[in-house]
């Protein structure tokens, strides 16, 4: 029988539809909670609210987080609806691939919209909610491309550098504030979804070179740290030690840079020949 660790708590996830957020969604339901689901395809939201709804309370809040006005209408009809807020999931990301220079400057902007000021004011106008309904938890869902510079992915790579600060730092002021409210984040690799699978051949071989995690792995942490309210957590373990030494000694990493991109061009194309 599954943990019923969440009973009567509200949980707001974004980026639900799909991959790490639906996930997420599922395992919070199994768990007791009122799940409030936000993304932008209402469609894809309506079907996993069906699926929810056998599970529990739901809604469904179809929306861009990277709009100025989506953080305060989600706490608002999240409080409208179920009188409170306990754990907030920042999961929706965003990420155009390939160098710098020649990308999208408009994109490169939404990236940061959706990545690390929706989060950020999002949070912002969930805590005082979070506070009245008597504490909870804040969990990001990053990356390890937030631990190390990311060739090809400079603007993802800085958005998710600046989301574990963020955390980071505003777990630290609620420590202090007494609130019983913690903030955590969640820090992958690759993760086998449509994120990924969809782009693979824009995906730096770099990237491709560490093993690939499921959503439901990442989901798991993102609830561990809900419960138990956990700094970070990391997956895989390996990778996220390459990724610390890499950005230590960059000298390292660039020579062990060839070696690695062999291996993700080799893990490249199993994925390919899998169809």
């Amino acid at each position: 029988m599954a943990k019923r660790r969440f009973n009567d708590k509200t949980v707001v996830i974004t980026g639900a539809s799909a991959g790490i957020g639906l996930e997420c969604a599922r395992r919070f339901a199994k768990e007791g909670a009122n799940v409030v689901i936000v993304a932008r395809g209402a469609a894809a939201l309506e079907t996993v609210r069906k699926e929810l709804a056998r599970l529990g309370p739901v809604l469904a809040i179809a929306c861009d987080v990277g709009a100025a006005d989506a953080p305060a209408q989600i706490v608002a009809k999240t409080k409208a609806e179920f009188g409170g807020l306990h754990v907030l999931v920042n999961n929706a990301g965003y990420h155009t691939r390939g160098p710098f220079i020649e990308q999208d400057a408009d994109a490169l902007g939404k990236m940061v919209d959706v990545n690390l000021r929706a989060p950020i004011v999002l949070t912002r106008h969930a805590l005082p909610t979070m506070i009245a309904s008597g504490g909870g938890a804040v969990v990001h869902v990053a990356s390890l491309a937030g631990m190390v510079p990311t060739p090809g992915g400079a603007t993802y790579s800085a958005t998710k550098f600046g989301l574990r600060a963020f955390s980071h730092a505003l777990n630290e002021e609620l420590h202090g504030r007494k609130c019983n409210v913690t903030s955590s984040v969640v820090s992958p690799g690759p993760v086998e979804t449509q994120f990924i699978l969809a782009e693979l051949d824009t995906v730096s071989d770099l990237t491709m070179s560490q093993p690939m995690c499921s959503a439901d792995d990442v989901a798991e942490l993102v609830v561990e740290c809900a419960f138990d309210g956990k700094a970070e957590r990391t997956t895989p373990k390996m990778s996220a030690a390459l990724a610390t030494m890499a950005y230590v000694a960059p000298a390292v990493s660039r020579a062990l840079r060839p070696m690695l991109e062999r291996r993700g061009r080799a893990n490249k194309a199993k994925l390919r020949a899998k169809g």
